[in-house]
């Protein structure tokens, strides 16, 4: 489908140019975090608040006598920059952290309790207990964001009990759906298949 000319008013692109830099650095953001996307109201707001933070710093900057597109340009790499020091805060819990420690809130930066599970610790082996009855062991190279879609990336994977299979060792890693996974245990060190079975 073709616009006509005329039909984006020349008041619709000038917020759109304005927003352009928060509306980079939203999808910047959203792009390297878990968060999920929030409502357009939401998103819009962001936008607002990355455009107004790029434009004020941007302004700081000794740029005079670029044209107006060379500032757009500017304040779009601006934001850019703001969404990746957001993204660093928030996929650290940097922000969040100082805050527990100071007993304002017992909060994280995380998305959901889930997620916070696999980020707050020192990477560990895992055992994963399927819904079927299973269970499946090894090193989380990759997890989802949510516990209901998604799948998880498991290296060095053992299956646990009678259900392990010949040649298994061979596998470099295994791919489980989240939807099929009931609970997930977080092991101090690795365990040898034995230890397990007894505990």
């Amino acid at each position: 489908m073709t616009l006509e000319p005329g039909t984006i008013s020349a008041g619709t692109i000038a917020i759109l140019t304005y927003l352009l830099p928060g509306l980079v650095a939203a999808a910047t953001f959203y792009a390297l975090t878990s968060h999920p996307k929030p409502g357009t109201f939401e998103r819009i707001f962001q936008a607002l608040t990355f455009t107004v933070l790029a434009q004020i710093i941007t302004d700081q900057l000794p740029i005079s006598g670029l044209s107006a597109n060379g500032h757009t340009a500017v304040s779009v790499v601006v934001a850019i920059a703001l969404a990746l020091l957001a993204t660093y805060v928030s996929n650290n819990d940097a922000l969040h952290r100082g805050l527990r420690k100071c007993k304002i809130t017992r909060e994280t930066s995380h998305p959901s309790e889930w997620y916070s599970a696999f980020a707050l610790k020192d990477p560990r082996y895992v055992v994963l207990h399927l819904r079927d009855g299973r269970r499946i062991y090894g090193w989380p190279e990759e997890w989802p964001g949510q516990p209901d879609r998604g799948h998880f990336r498991i290296a060095e994977p053992e299956w646990l009990g009678t259900e392990q299979t010949e040649g298994q060792s061979s596998v470099d890693w295994i791919l489980i759906a989240a939807e099929d996974v009931q609970m997930v245990e977080f092991l101090p060190e690795h365990q040898s298949d034995k230890e397990h079975d007894n505990g």
